[in-house]
């Protein structure tokens, strides 16, 4: 008996012995997983350190001693400055982005989920070529559309006002290939089933598509508002007065010929990510779920 037991004790010995490297090798992979990611948030988190102490310094500390993060005496003139208006009207401006930023968003979800929608669920001719016309569009620089869209903007008489970012910006090739992948995930055989109840169509598409999709249209919403928020190429070319410009235009104002106040625009840069950083804690969720959902519909 004591030989048997032996003799199988000896034979299992090399299955635990490859459990034992397995989890090991597991455990190696975990921890240089974690560190690569420590290393990574690192990386990002110095400059927006050194943004946030830079804010509460002046000039002199600032180049006194470049790589100190902490300030050695603390100010908050720069923050006082900045929003009592004597530099620039840096609230107005905030109040601008957002005003651009929810437009863009809130256009850009209509007009893609609607184009989406009708390119993923219904037949009609041409509709392959339009939508590689569509695709097509992505390959083409931004850069490109700058002088037409700045003449057709002049046409319009929209310089130098917020509807020249929301409205040219709402139409994007982006949003309708991301809402029809978004769209296709949608059951026929729901939106049939309703059809026969007497749905319309528009109801269908109300209902029931939007709902089914609220994580791509979260994702979406979340991608867009970024985007719109931190723009600064086009507004700086249809903008001109300085009360119709956005944060990101108005801090670059901020950059004089002969004195620069830096400590005023890492103050002006910090209090302009507040508002992504509440949106995406808001919205976390709901983004996660949504790229989550489109890389299992991708496999």
């Amino acid at each position: 008996m004591a030989r048997s037991q032996a003799s199988s004790w000896h034979a299992a010995a090399p299955a635990r012995r490859a459990r034992r490297l397995a989890a090991l090798t597991r455990a190696a992979q975990t921890a240089l997983l974690y560190a690569l990611l420590i290393v990574v948030l690192v990386a990002m988190a110095i400059p927006f350190a050194y943004m946030v102490a830079g804010s509460f310094k002046t000039n002199t500390e600032l180049f006194g001693n470049a790589l100190a993060l902490l300030p050695t005496a603390p100010t908050v003139r720069n923050y006082i400055d900045l929003l009592n208006g004597s530099q620039i009207p840096y609230l107005r401006q905030l109040a601008n982005s957002a005003i651009v930023g929810t437009g863009t968003t809130l256009l850009t979800l209509a007009v893609s989920s609607l184009t989406g929608y009708g390119f993923a669920k219904f037949d009609f001719r041409f509709k392959r070529v339009l939508f590689i016309i569509v695709l097509a569009t992505l390959m083409v620089p931004a850069q490109i559309t700058l002088v037409p869209l700045f003449l057709l903007m002049h046409a319009f008489g929209w310089l130098d006002s917020l509807k020249a970012l929301i409205i040219p910006a709402s139409f994007n090739a982006f949003g309708v290939f991301f809402m029809r992948q978004s769209m296709l995930a949608v059951p026929k055989e729901l939106l049939e089933a309703a059809r026969i109840d007497g749905a319309s169509e528009f109801r269908l598409f109300w209902r029931i598509a939007l709902p089914l999709t609220r994580a791509g249209l979260t994702v979406l919403g979340i991608l867009t508002f970024l985007n719109a928020w931190n723009d600064f190429l086009w507004p700086i070319i249809v903008l001109q007065n300085d009360v119709n410009m956005t944060v990101s235009v108005g801090l670059a104002n901020l950059n004089g010929l002969y004195h620069v106040r830096y400590g005023m625009i890492d103050a002006g840069a910090f209090l302009s990510t507040v508002p992504i950083i509440v949106a995406f804690l808001l919205l976390r969720n709901q983004f996660m779920s949504g790229l989550t959902a489109g890389a299992l519909k991708g496999a």
